[in-house]
């Protein structure tokens, strides 16, 4: 995929690509920090359809559900063939009662037999995390195990 970056004088970088609906998606980083999501048409980019300012928390969550769709259907793909295993993004709410705490608080792999192989923060991907890493609300756990595993993983992380 082709990324255009653009210098826009006075006001940061547009960063966009072409999409198959013949549009182009980006966004500009302002110098003093802010952030937009941007829709263009694909045969004027100048011309903006649309633009959507974004806090940095946002801007986090939508690079969060954007990668981990992407590393989960990787994780499935190369568990194919060994069946009863499957791969599941959990997310971490606000209010879980392990928000704020080591992940190894959570027990889930002694209590459920699931792994959590990587979690999704902030647009950055920490793989195979120990159990001292700091879980927080909004992170997404890549979890690893039977169905009925993962589903008593999402209750811990959720009721505790």
């Amino acid at each position: 995929m082709n990324v255009e970056v653009t210098p826009l004088p006075g006001i940061g970088v547009r960063k966009d690509f072409e999409v198959s609906a013949r549009r182009r998606i980006g966004v500009v980083t302002h110098r003093e920090g802010g952030l937009d999501l941007i829709l263009s048409r694909s045969d004027d980019p100048d011309a903006c359809m649309a633009s959507i300012p974004l806090t940095a928390e946002e801007a986090s969550t939508l690079s969060n559900l954007l990668g981990a769709p992407q590393l989960v259907e990787q994780l499935r793909d190369e568990h194919r063939d060994l069946p009863g295993l499957t791969t599941r993004q959990i997310s971490v709410p606000e209010d879980s009662p392990f928000d704020g705490r080591a992940m190894g608080d959570t027990q889930i792999r002694t209590r459920t037999g699931a792994s959590i192989v990587a979690v999704m923060r902030a647009g950055e991907i920490h793989p195979s995390p120990r159990p001292d890493f700091t879980i927080i609300g909004a992170d997404l756990l890549i979890v690893v195990g039977t169905a009925e595993g993962i589903a008593a993983a999402a209750k811990i992380l959720h009721r505790g």
